[in-house]
């Protein structure tokens, strides 16, 4: 299916890796312009030189509230009316009981799967508000519909943006801007090596034995979200590779047709 967002303003948070990196390539690949953010710099600049579409890059923690409003409000003047936000930047740190988690990585997932999409939302949405027109999409995760063992705090913070998803519909009642939610099960992107703390075998332990989603499959689900006609908000999709039928459930062996 093709997608035209010609000359749309697309600002994509975590857009240096992984699905982020992924709905760059699509958005870039329907005529849209970029603004793209995200903590590694020289990956952005990489990412920027392949993609054949007008980009402004931002070194961006999302963490940061003083410094997300400085660059949302230090944009360019052509590039200051985005149209599309996309809340992408998130991870996850270890997998442990939620009694022996290591402070600093809970601070982490809460800052920046939960403040840090607060932060973008409450500097971009504004905006789009009083230029009555645009779409916030947030990536959750299907963890923020089921909690699974040893997940409690990554799952809450994804619980979070599922109700923050539903809670910015209702506060934009009776203006055009719509907010949609794409939450996926197992996409195979650097996620677990995060999570893991760059422990790669214990990573790929994750995606063993069956085929997980992609990157640009959950991308060209986003796209679709942000190219339906102007009265059509699609409010949430969950979706899962063939062998996942829920947070626990993982079918690793061949699947016809699939693997």
């Amino acid at each position: 299916m093709s997608y035209d967002l010609t000359g749309k303003i697309v600002l994509v948070t975590g857009a240096s890796s992984g699905i982020g990196e992924a709905c760059a390539r699509a958005f870039a690949a329907a005529g849209a312009k970029l603004i793209l953010a995200a903590r590694r710099m020289k990956r952005l600049q990489a990412l920027a030189a392949e993609l054949k579409a007008p980009t402004y890059l931002i070194e961006l923690d999302v963490r940061d509230q003083p410094a997300v409003q400085r660059a949302i409000d230090g944009l360019p003047a052509e590039w200051q009316a985005v149209d599309i936000l996309l809340n992408n930047a998130g991870l996850s740190r270890a997998l442990t009981r939620l009694h022996q988690y290591d402070i600093s990585d809970i601070d982490e997932m809460v800052d920046t799967n939960v403040k840090g999409l607060l932060y973008v939302t409450r500097a971009v949405a504004p905006g789009m508000v009083a230029r009555q027109r645009g779409h916030i999409i947030n990536i959750g995760s299907i963890a923020g519909h089921a909690t699974y063992p040893n997940g409690a705090v990554y799952c809450a913070t994804k619980a979070a943006v599922k109700s923050i998803s539903e809670g910015l519909k209702l506060d934009l009642n009776g203006t055009p801007v719509r907010v949609s939610s794409v939450d996926p099960g197992l996409v195979e992107t650097e996620f677990s090596i995060v999570r893991f703390h760059g422990d790669k075998a214990r990573a790929d332990q994750v995606y063993d034995g069956m085929r997980p989603l992609t990157g640009a499959d959950v991308a060209d689900v986003v796209l679709f979200c942000a190219t339906r006609p102007p009265h059509v908000n699609i409010n949430d999709v969950v979706m899962m590779p063939v062998a996942q039928s829920s947070t626990g459930l993982v079918y690793r062996q061949p699947l016809p047709g699939v693997s």
